[in-house]
């Protein structure tokens, strides 16, 4: 017969329909109401609504009525045989079932392991429920096993009688014996049930065969069954009975000795998934963790219906077997057989009342008997039970006891994978709740306890379930990291390492390693409490409530064992008698993390655990090189002279890559012999996985320390655990690809840093070397597998700047090289990018060392000899490395730093032309072809450079730095060129215009207007330019003869750029010489001119604008002035200089003296210096001369200003010829005539 789900059923778990016989019933085709509805009883309010959530029961069929004087002593002819209308649990539904076995709570709670921890109170048999809410009524005694998952209780009955009987057979379970003895009952001795019993229950059993058979026939059976069935039935500790086990023993599939079967099998096998967490177990996996003996175990769940029961606030998983009848006018009815010579008492009302709630069965049918014989029928409501003759009772008072009973438990079973014994002794009012597991700890096998394995196998599946839902809700880590815990602790490591492994495996995925650092609140999700669980750390208090009877002072002198005592079961019928310890108390709340470090440390832990376990389980430690894991692993270090330095890089870089592209065919070597797809194999490789996460992140979190030297030592140990998971991989994941390019891309990073840090490496060097014992133990685990030497060339801390450059460079090289397996550069883009970035700019920092080695060496070079090999080499080395930088950011459409690439190379092109314009004499040097041709490719690369930007907005700073450049590059080949004219070559107009073409070039370039830190020198640049400009024009006047029209050209364009020099000058502080300078040039060109003048007026009138130029250089002789008092000592470069300018001063100041007659010493150039011997020859010419003998006809206005200026230029000549003097003494001197000068002895004869 079909079995169908019942209508408002939930979804079976997920291990539901492996349970052999038991199948779902079909929509239509309910066998009972899926939920009820709240019942109003007696006055009282108790609500109460039941939800089947699993059934195997066959569809319900209307029982038959038996005849009166029916004989129930004959049994049927279907009785205890199999029926199609029974379906494959018939036996069961009609009251044939074994005894409740010790673990039932579970095995329904492995069914629906979503409900255990968070949504339900309890999960137990009904039969215990029952047993519960009648002790304050009942003198029976009562034994039960109490654990906590979560929010959950479990519980089981605890047959002492037949815990003692095995005791006695086995030598197991004496130190509870002993306690049971010393402490409860000295007298101990088993009790045998009576005749009676058996009786009573053969005969129900036939009564319910016969409601289902309907005929009232009574046929005879054979007579060795009906003698079998009582003799069976009395034998409880019969192998068909709920015998005890012993203490759980190693699974044959995770035995001690794993080589013979372990490997092969893979039991208890998440599905995992690389990068994420572990899921659970599947179902049919897990069961295979327990051997063909599972059932005797208890391990199953064998009700014929699960149903969440909800009584008032308390929410229950209840199994139940109760049979359930229905159809015509019943459709729902539970059947009953009482003897009609007893009534009914309070305890069969409440038994009755209670399955018809927890079963939501509306009416029960009672058949009275009379020694077999039936008597009558009679039908009443479940609402009418506590009201019946002799079995009234109030369901107010058994919603408190209820109540009170769970708030007590929940108070008081406190820690996870701990066995709490509730027991009643029979006729005792007093209730104690003892700690098993804790008892048991203090005997030689802690072990011992058999419900050690259910229990550690409970939480792990727990942990699992909510591991499955932790993105949605992460409140529940806390939760998760203590189930995991007590299923570790509660376990022997030599025995279960398997569980111990994947366990330790959730704990580490727990912490999220690339989490961003959270401010710490009371809001943030990984600090809030999980109210339903317990740490095993934990220090209960007991509230202090006067109504409390269970606190230790209370305690029996003889008993102080107890956890908590119930002095009087009356005390359970008052209404919230514990409500004040219902409250659950704040468990251990998922650890916060300070820091990075810390969070790591926490999974490395875990790790560590987990591989401990695995490799325990491999037994083929002699086929390994003996280790000690306390004794430092060495480092190998190798100097750069036998590795080859770049050379041997580009070898290791091949192998390196030939063993990438062997892992996409799936090669797989382990020194330890693991068969690929067992157990141990795959989570070897997740546990490696992790603690390769774990040190990228440690190693990412010094780099932003600035802890270079441990950066190195933990993107090392990341390389290793994940060439060691290369070792062990069958098939290479794209995510773990992209894991490894990660790796390496920070280890490029790494090595760049401390290439540019060398200051501090002894420092690094320290750090790199230190190893934690934790760390030393996983790398001992790793070399187990393989000889983690696959990424030794990336991670050695090298003291040789070169070498770590290249090792730099070869780690991004290696980690774009994994993008290109596969398709991981478009999955990635951004990696991508930030792969060619780093390559592009570890590609320029190396072109950048190679040009400035090239410059150090022409530095060291002298001067006469050519370009060496070795500088063309490194030339060529920086240019290739510019090149491949170049084209790396072109490839990601990098303008900016291209340009900056661009650059440097066109720096290098730069260094390439210095290096050949110091070959061949000094004296007779001109500006060479080389020169000129390595400068135009310098501003060929400036001005790729600014097209690559497009315009100033896309980075004004680069874009200005391009600009200086390419000026300046400008400014250089024209100065040269200026210098060192290639007279040999080129025909004199033809330098002086390309040096006009390129100074003028140089000027387009440089932005003297825009406001930045540049400006100043931007506008001493033009104004050097003006001024060179200006000398050329003005030496191209004085040497060139004929053509008038040039000539005046000349003539404009040196006046020209001479003014634009003074502008530009006079913008400068810092520059009065180049200023005074600039001046004195316009005085001799104004000299110049007035050679070319015959009117004496036109003479007069040249040197009085030539005395007003001096006169305005005043400004420049104070800030000399100045500069000179705040630096005493530090002028001596400029003495020579100023002493000329002063010099030249004096003989201009003795030319307007003169008139027309100068001194003809200094008339050619500013530099010419002026002897003492020529200054004293000046003194006595001056006082010699007559000057009523000159040509010029002087009026009296004349006089007046030849006799000032004769006075100024004595005191002049006076003061400047006196060497005793100081500097700073003759600049005061001549500011103070340039004063007089100024206020109108200068210039008063000039109209």
């Amino acid at each position: 017969m079909g079995d169908s789900k019942e209508a408002g059923a939930e979804a079976p778990p997920a291990g539901a329909a492996a349970r052999g016989s038991l199948s779902l019933l079909t929509q239509g085709e309910s066998e009972e109401p899926a939920q009820g509805s709240a019942l109003f009883l007696g006055g009282n309010e108790v609500k109460s609504t039941a939800v089947v959530k699993y059934s195997s029961a066959p569809p319900r069929t209307a029982f038959a009525r038996l005849e009166e004087k029916t004989d129930l002593k004959l049994p049927p002819a279907n009785w205890l045989r199999e029926s199609a209308k029974l379906g494959p649990a018939g036996t069961t539904i009609l009251g044939n079932s074994k005894k409740s076995k010790p673990f039932s709570s579970f095995g329904m709670a492995y069914d629906f392991i979503d409900s255990v921890g968070n949504d339900v109170d309890v999960v137990s048999d009904s039969e215990n429920i029952k047993k519960l809410l009648k002790i304050p009524y009942s003198k029976s005694h009562v034994s039960m096993a109490v654990h906590r998952v979560g929010r959950t209780l479990l519980l089981d009955e605890l047959d002492i009688q037949e815990l003692f009987m095995r005791s006695s057979q086995t030598g197991d379970w004496t130190w509870l014996k002993e306690f049971y003895q010393r402490l409860i009952d000295q007298k101990w001795q088993r009790k045998k049930k009576s005749k009676e019993h058996w009786y009573q229950k053969a005969i129900l059993s036939k009564f319910l065969y016969y409601s289902i058979n309907g005929d009232g026939a009574a046929q005879p059976v054979p007579s060795a069954a009906e003698q079998q069935e009582p003799s069976g039935s009395g034998q409880t500790n019969d192998s068909d009975g709920a015998s005890w086990p012993a203490p759980f023993e190693m699974p044959s599939s995770v035995s001690e000795d794993p080589s013979a079967s372990s490997q092969g099998s893979e039991p208890l096998e998440p599905s995992y998934i690389v990068g994420h967490v572990a899921s659970a177990p599947k179902e049919q996996n897990l069961t295979t963790l327990f051997n063909d003996g599972e059932n005797s175990q208890g391990l199953k769940n064998d009700f014929v219906r699960n149903i969440l029961w909800t009584f008032e606030d308390i929410h229950m998983l209840v199994g139940s077997n109760m049979p359930i009848f229905g159809g015509g006018r019943y459709p729902a009815v539970s059947l009953r057989l009482r003897d009609n010579n007893k009534p009914i008492n309070v305890l069969t009302g409440i038994d009755y009342w209670l399955d018809n709630l927890i079963c939501n069965v509306p009416e029960l049918v009672m058949c009275f008997h009379v020694n077999g014989i039936v008597q009558k029928y009679e039908m009443i409501k479940t609402e009418e039970i506590p009201n019946l003759e002799n079995s009234n009772f109030s369901t107010k008072v058994i919603k408190d006891i209820a109540q009170n009973i769970l708030s007590f438990l929940k108070s008081n079973c406190t820690k996870e994978g701990h066995t709490y014994w509730l027991f009643k002794a029979s006729g005792s009012d007093i209730v104690k709740l003892y700690d098993l597991t804790t008892l048991c700890e203090e005997t030689e096998d802690k072990y011992q306890n058999p419900f050690t394995m259910p229990v550690a196998i409970l939480l792990y599946k727990v942990a699992c379930n909510m591991m499955m839902k932790k993105n949605q809700n992460k409140k529940h880590y806390g939760t998760i990291r203590t189930l995991l815990l007590n299923c570790v602790k509660l376990l022997d490591k030599s025995r279960h390492p398997q569980i111990i492994a994947s366990a330790n495996y959730m704990l580490s995925e727990l912490f999220q390693l690339d989490e961003p650092k959270k401010e710490e609140s009371s809001e943030s999700p990984l600090n809030e409490n999980s109210d339903e669980s317990y740490s095993e750390e934990e220090e209960e208090t007991p509230d202090s409530d006067e109504n409390g009877p269970y606190g230790t002072s209370a305690d029996p002198p003889d008993d102080n064992k107890a956890v908590a005592i119930i002095k009087s079961v009356g005390e359970l019928s008052v209404p919230e008698k514990y409500k004040s310890i219902h409250q659950i108390r704040p468990s251990c709340a998922f650890p916060v993390c300070h820091d990075t470090e810390e969070r790591c440390r926490l999974v490395l832990s875990y790790v560590l655990e987990g591989l401990k376990s695995v490799d325990s389980s491999i037994k083929k430690e002699s086929d390994l090189p003996a280790a000690d894991p306390n004794t430092p692993i060495p480092l190998k270090y190798e100097d750069e002279s036998t590795r080859g330095g770049p050379e041997g890089l580009e070898k290791q870089m091949a192998l390196f890559l030939d063993k990438m592209g062997s892992l996409q065919k799936g090669n797989y070597s382990s020194q330890s012999g693991m068969i690929p797809g067992s157990w141990q194999h795959k989570m070897k490789l997740q546990l490696i996985l992790k603690s390769s996460k774990a040190y990228y992140v440690l190693s990412d979190a010094a780099m932003s320390l600035q802890k270079y030297g441990r950066a190195l030592r933990y993107i090392k140990l990341a390389l290793q655990s994940h060439d060691t998971y290369c070792c062990l991989c069958t098939n290479m994941l794209s995510e773990v690809l992209l894991f490894l390019s990660q790796y390496l891309t920070l280890c490029g990073d790494i090595q760049l840093m401390l290439a540019q840090n060398a200051n501090n490496r002894a420092a690094h060097l320290e750090e790199f070397n230190y190893q934690t014992k934790e760390d030393q133990e996983i790398l001992h685990s790793l070399h187990r597998e393989s000889s983690c030497q696959g990424f030794a060339w990336a991670t050695d801390l090298s003291t040789d700047l070169e070498s770590q450059l290249s090792v730099s460079c070869k780690c991004y090289e290696a980690a774009n090289e994994i993008l290109q397996f596969s398709d991981l550069k478009n999955q990635n883009p951004e990696h991508y990018v930030q792969v060619l970035k780093r390559m592009g700019n570890i590609r320029n920092e190396i072109g950048v060392f190679y040009m400035n080695q090239a410059a150090a060496l022409q530095s060291e070079r002298v001067v006469s000899k050519s370009v060496s090999t070795a500088e063309q080499q490194l030339w060529k080395k920086s240019f290739s490395c510019f090149e491949k930088g170049i084209h790396n950011f072109e490839s990601i459409d990098d303008a900016t730093n291209a340009a900056l690439l661009l650059c440097n190379t066109g720096r290098l092109m730069r260094i390439c032309a210095q290096a050949h314009c110091g070959t061949g004499d000094e004296l007779k040097r001109e500006f060479s072809p080389e020169e000129g041709m390595y400068y135009n490719k310098a501003v060929d690369y400036y001005l790729k450079a600014l097209r690559s930007l497009g315009t100033r907005d896309i980075h004004p700073a680069v874009w200005d730095s391009v600009n200086w450049e390419l000026s300046t590059t400008y400014f250089t080949m024209a100065t040269l060129q200026q210098d060192y004219a290639p007279l040999s070559r080129k025909a004199q107009e033809q330098i002086e215009k390309e040096v006009s073409e390129a100074m003028m070039k140089s000027l387009k370039y440089c932005d003297v207007d825009s406001v930045s830190a540049r400006q100043p020198l931007c506008q001493y640049r033009a104004a050097t330019i003006h001024h060179r400009l200006a000398s050329m024009y003005h030496s191209c006047l004085r040497n060139q003869v004929g053509d008038e029209h040039l000539r005046k050209q000349h003539r404009v364009l040196a006046d020209l750029h001479y003014s634009k020099a003074v502008k530009l000058f006079q913008l400068l502080k810092d520059a009065p010489c180049e200023l005074l300078r600039v001046q004195l040039e316009r005085v001799a060109f104004a000299e110049f001119q007035m050679t070319s003048q015959n009117s004496n007026v036109g003479k007069l009138k040249t040197l009085s604008g030539a005395l007003d130029i001096m006169v305005r250089t005043k400004h420049a002789f104070q800030l000399i002035g100045r500069e000179l008092v705040g630096e005493l000592g530090q002028v001596g470069g400029e003495n020579g200089c100023l002493c000329s300018y002063v010099s030249y001063a004096n003989c201009w100041t003795c030319k307007w003296a003169h008139g027309v007659h100068a001194c003809t010493s200094c008339r050619e150039v500013p530099e010419t210096e002026c002897s003492g011997k020529e200054e004293n020859r000046h003194v006595h010419e001056w006082e010699e001369r007559d000057f009523g003998s000159q040509e010029m006809t002087n009026n009296g206005e004349d006089d007046v200003a030849l006799k000032t200026n004769k006075q100024i230029y004595s005191q002049l000549l006076r003061a400047t010829a006196n060497r005793n003097t100081t500097l700073s003494e003759r600049i005061d001197v001549l500011t103070h005539l340039l004063d007089q000068l100024a206020r109108g002895g200068g210039g008063g004869p000039v109209q």
